[in-house]
């Protein structure tokens, strides 16, 4: 099955949702330069991004959720960040975080979640604080970094360590819980308000926690078991696919619109060159994620394997260094090529800060492209992925 295929399966909560998000464009593109400058989503473009669906993307159908394959995923978050990659980069993390929660907590424990008017979930999970038993939980601490979407939240998804065991294990803390710090003064992103946090010895219940390397849902089936290292390639990468479609329409737009002036750079050779190797690089890496997924999904879904083999893991995590890379590459060639409409405030501009905003995420990091090289070289006997290094197992 082609990459193609399989991201335009003609299941209907899939269909819906893309139907949902298409119609959002207008919407969440008129309000993108506001929320660039607020450093926050505007509530209207929120209820529009709770009411599409995409929140419930990853949740488990037991709970009301749409529990999409991975390339259905894929294309979700590529249409959302089409439209704005700030509002793209927080829904897909609500997405993601909710449908964990879905997964790997108690059935009791999500339907009390899912009292709230809408879920949202954010946090982060990279740098783990500390957790303490205490009583029927334990007692968290820590200072966190890159809460992306916290400020909309109405709970934190957070690491820390079991300090007895050494376990690593995600918790979730009401938002009122949680010491905000207004630090978000950073160049692309802006509108995602991904500002620090801290716990000061906060007692959470062992129930609303789970193991960070877990595969084996309590509810859900197969999306499940990809596990959540693996899951960062259908979340960036379908970022970085979306945002590389919108700056090169962006770009061709403007080009378009100068046609007719004498000298005008539509008339220049160069440029189409240059078009030609932005597109085709932009169209190779979709066929390398989409088909790392839909082979992922050959694996899960339809040989009913547990895991994702050690290939698969390794492959759509190097599909992503190299969609984020890709990316960068377009990013600049539309910034050299817009000249003074690049510089200026607008779209293209807020498009190549973002840009270079989420290449920084630790998922498309040097350190993931030299372990995926080291497997790929027959170098990595005995290790295994956890999160996004390889390590002796």
């Amino acid at each position: 099955m082609t990459a193609n295929a399989v991201a335009t399966r003609q299941d209907t909560p899939f269909r819906t949702l893309i139907t949902n998000l298409d119609d959002m464009y207008e919407l969440v593109d008129s309000y993108a330069e506001e929320n660039d400058a607020q450093g926050r989503i505007a509530e209207e473009v929120l209820e529009a991004v709770h009411a599409s669906g995409i929140t419930r993307a990853m949740m488990p159908r037991e709970f009301g959720g749409l529990e999409l394959r991975p390339t259905e995923l894929l294309t979700a978050n590529r249409t959302l960040s089409y439209a704005d990659p700030s509002t793209g980069w927080v829904s897909m993390a609500y997405a993601f975080l909710n449908g964990l929660a879905g997964a790997f907590l108690e059935p009791e424990v999500v339907e009390e979640l899912l009292g709230s008017h809408h879920l949202a979930i954010a946090g982060q999970g990279t740098r783990p604080g500390k957790a303490e038993r205490s009583g029927d939980g334990y007692v968290l601490s820590g200072r966190f970094f890159f809460g992306s979407g916290v400020k909309h939240a109405t709970h934190i998804h957070t690491a820390a360590v079991d300090s007895a065991t050494g376990e690593p294990r995600f918790f979730l803390v009401p938002a009122e819980k949680v010491d905000f710090i207004e630090n978000w003064d950073v160049m692309g992103l802006r509108a995602t308000g991904s500002i620090d946090y801290t716990l000061d010895a906060v007692h959470i219940p062992a129930k609303y926690s789970y193991a960070t390397l877990s595969t084996n849902p309590i509810t859900g089936g197969s999306l499940y078991h990809v596990g959540i290292g693996n899951f960062a390639s259908i979340n960036h990468g379908g970022w970085a696919l979306g945002v590389g479609r919108r700056i090169l329409d962006e770009v061709a737009k403007i080009v378009r619109r100068k046609a007719e002036k004498p000298g005008s750079i539509a008339e220049n050779a160069s440029f189409h060159e240059q078009y030609a190797t932005a597109e085709l690089r932009l169209r190779s890496a979709h066929a390398l994620l989409y088909d790392a997924w839909a082979q992922i999904e050959d694996a899960l879904y339809v040989h009913g394997q547990g895991t994702v083999p050690m290939e698969l893991q390794t492959l759509n995590r190097a599909a992503l260094v190299n969609a984020t890379r890709a990316l960068e590459d377009i990013a600049a060639f539309a910034y050299r090529t817009a000249g003074s409409e690049a510089l200026r405030r607008g779209t293209l501009q807020r498009l190549f800060r973002d840009v270079h905003g989420g290449m920084q995420h630790i998922s498309s990091s040097a350190q993931v492209l030299q372990s995926t090289g080291r497997y790929f070289a027959g170098l990595a006997d005995g290790q295994k992925w956890v999160h996004f290094d390889l390590k002796r197992g």
